[in-house]
């Protein structure tokens, strides 16, 4: 089978290598569709993430979905011709974090496209029946791919409490902020402000049925807000947005940090989180998000599609990946199609 392997920073090539035998509990998927991360970006610019270093090379892309053409001994769950979703994190299912429901918590969890673990910008993958997730048949594969971020989105919602009046801020109309306000509409908020410095971004949000965008290069994000948000997100990242969360949150307010900064050190105003009494959350992944995710596509309730930019083929994932790098302008999401 055909795999692009990240080889070091900016340069991409593919391999013909094996293709992979489901072992026991697993099961052998034909990849379909996978979404291009910020994170497979990050590697491809600078060959590493913090400590993770691609000192070998690495198949990328953590988002896939495809159709079942194999099973492991022991699999019951899935049938030849599923049409499926798969999360990318496999815990060790034995911890303490696993035992109680918080696996995205746990120390051995082995998630693809994180070195030296490969990815799914391949042909094939095999990967445990668990966490691979039925799909229908009028759900695409591109919007079940997806799934991955929307499930950042709603694992954010949930530990921000979300809820009907709630007054909203997203810092960052990225992937992830883009997703997370679609997840506030469909549990009923309406009053949701985007922020981004993208206008291409905020277009997309008040299309998308954001209340309200701040072009954050000109104007004021709290100017219209004096009396501050219930909710805050920060899913850019940046040491700014993230040091400007306690000043935009109302008092009593959340505050949610979904965005991983570059630097080690941000600054938050703790000062402000105790006068305020802010409640303040972070993010790390996901956990017992994809049923719910499945539901809310099958349903019609939210709706993916629109965020897609454009299909390259998994020959072309080095243009697909310098595409997501250099057209933050025009792009939102990048779906590699093997």
């Amino acid at each position: 089978m055909q795999a692009a392997f990240l080889e070091s920073a900016r340069v991409v090539a593919v391999h013909e290598i094996p293709r992979p035998e489901p072992a026991h509990g697993e099961v052998l998927i034909r990849i379909c569709s996978v979404g291009v991360c910020a994170s497979d970006v990050h590697y491809y610019e600078h060959g590493r993430i913090g400590r993770y270093v691609v000192d070998a090379p690495l198949i990328l892309g953590h988002e896939p979905a495809g159709e079942v053409v194999e099973l492991g001994e022991g699999v019951t769950t899935l049938a030849v011709g599923d049409r499926v979703s798969i999360e990318p994190g496999v815990p060790c299912r034995r911890c303490m974090f696993c035992k109680t429901g918080r696996y995205n918590m746990c120390d051995d969890v082995v998630f693809m496209a994180t070195p030296p673990v490969h990815g799914a910008f391949a042909e094939y993958v095999s990967h445990p029946a668990d966490f691979t997730y039925r799909v229908p048949d009028h759900v695409s594969l591109d919007q079940a791919a997806l799934i991955e971020p929307l499930s950042v989105g709603l694992f954010a919602a949930r530990r921000g409490h979300a809820g009907l009046g709630d007054r909203v801020a997203v810092l960052g109309g990225g992937p992830i902020g883009l997703m997370t306000l679609l997840v506030l509409q469909s549990q009923g908020v309406r009053d949701v402000t985007v922020v981004d410095v993208e206008p291409f971004r905020l277009e997309t949000a008040l299309a998308l049925g954001a209340t309200d965008t701040v072009d954050a290069r000109s104007e004021d994000i709290g100017a219209n807000r004096p009396d501050g948000f219930d909710l805050v997100f920060e899913t850019a990242g940046h040491s700014v947005t993230i040091a400007q969360t306690t000043r935009l949150a109302c008092r009593g307010g959340r505050i949610v940090l979904v965005g991983l900064s570059a630097t080690d050190a941000t600054p938050i105003d703790t000062n402000e989180v105790v006068d305020k009494a802010l409640n303040v959350a972070g993010v790390f992944r996901y956990a017992n998000t994809w049923p719910l995710a499945v539901d809310l596509l099958a349903r019609g309730i939210i709706d993916l599609a629109p965020l897609i930019s454009t299909h390259m083929q998994l020959g072309s994932v080095g243009d697909a990946l310098e595409f997501a790098s250099s057209q933050k302008d025009k792009c939102i999401k990048v779906m590699v199609t093997p």
